[in-house]
């Protein structure tokens, strides 16, 4: 009832807002212009009499009031010949339309367009709301979404890929990538961006599939940085660190100045020359691997969990390591350590409080893994 009396209120006030103008008689401004300029002629006489002014000056404002006092004498018999009746008739037809039209219009527009049933939400609900429908998962949604009914769309598929990475759901990063190449064909970039999904999904191991198409890659273009990367990465983890050096020495060699990989690359070839691969990376060795298959499950789970110890006190020592803390994140839920978990997400948000892009991966890896952090 209240809104109602609201609008009502504000209704009346608009159509009160156009009605008084018309209510006001025109104003017949020439009468009082004719008495002033006869009031000025008047005070130019008596200025000219009490010497203030010259004859030349007294009779060239005589001329110029005298000319305005003409042109208001005709506006005024004009205005007097105009047709009132018509004027009148045409006030009263807008008053008509504001007292009826107006309020007519507007009510039909808001039942047809408002929601009238629906409460009021407070301030800070709606920017909650706003901000909840900004998120990256809402946005994942939407595409997600759109690709239901556009299955052959890729741009869609190449824009979720590395969203998906981002918030380590790495097995609907290797659908995105498979189907990018299904629709758009094979080139060195998508084996390769496929191949580091496959990475992603094995927890960082470089699989036969991941680098299957790393090769495939770097058949295509020999200088896929990605693939080639990935390739010295599969050496050390097969346990061949001086090819794995080789591999890196040469990207090195070969780098702009300027390559944002460059760093990556140089750390990579500074542990496997320190020959700390196996006790520092976060990744087995292809003998780790081999060891776990003839393991039963109590003892292939100790060695998960000492690989995972291993990751756990690298990234004290490294805490900018964004895929490394991801990485951790995931091992532990998966071993069930729900609250390890939590306490590597509160302990990456500290050691990336200064980089607000790693940070904010972080917090979307939370997010995804329904963790406290």
């Amino acid at each position: 009832m209240t809104l109602w009396l609201a609008f009502a209120l504000m209704t009346a006030v608009a159509i009160f807002a156009v009605l008084w103008p018309l209510s006001r008689t025109a104003d017949v401004k020439t009468g009082n212009e004719i008495a002033v300029y006869r009031d000025q002629l008047a005070e130019i006489d008596r200025d000219y009499a009490a010497g203030r002014i010259g004859e030349g000056e007294a009779q060239a404002a005589r001329i110029e009031v005298s000319r305005r006092l003409l042109a208001a004498a005709d506006a005024a018999e004009r205005s007097s010949r105009l047709p009132v009746v018509s004027s009148i008739n045409r006030r009263r037809a807008i008053a008509v339309c504001a007292i009826v039209l107006l309020p007519a219009a507007a009510a039909t527009l808001y039942l047809l367009l408002g929601s009238p049933q629906i409460p009021g939400q407070p301030l800070e609900e709606r920017m909650r709301s706003a901000g909840q429908d900004r998120s990256i998962a809402n946005l994942v949604s939407q595409v997600e979404s759109h690709l239901a009914k556009n299955p052959a769309d890729a741009r869609g598929y190449e824009v979720l890929a590395p969203v998906y990475l981002r918030l380590g759901r790495f097995a609907d990063a290797v659908s995105a990538r498979r189907k990018i190449l299904a629709l758009k064909g094979e080139s060195a970039e998508r084996q390769s961006d496929l191949g580091e999904a496959l990475v992603a999904d094995a927890n960082g191991i470089v699989t036969t599939d991941a680098k299957s198409a790393f090769d495939r890659a770097l058949a295509l273009d020999p200088q896929e940085t990605k693939a080639e990367f990935y390739s010295g990465l599969a050496a050390e983890q097969d346990g061949n660190r001086a090819k794995a050096a080789s591999i890196w020495r040469g990207m090195i060699k070969e780098a702009p100045a300027d390559a944002a990989w460059l760093p990556m690359v140089q750390e990579a070839l500074a542990r496997v020359e320190s020959g700390n691969s196996a006790g520092s990376a976060p990744n087995p060795s292809a003998d780790d691997i081999a060891a776990a298959g003839a393991m039963n499950d109590k003892d292939r789970g100790e060695m998960i969990r000492g690989m995972v110890a291993r990751l756990a006190d690298r990234l004290k020592e490294n805490g900018s390591d964004v895929e490394g803390w991801q990485r951790l994140m995931r091992a532990y839920i998966v071993l069930g350590e729900r609250e390890k978990a939590n306490e590597a997400a509160a302990s990456a948000k500290r050691a990336l409080a200064n980089d607000p892009d790693k940070l904010h991966r972080i917090e979307d890896m939370i997010k995804d893994l329904g963790l406290k952090g």
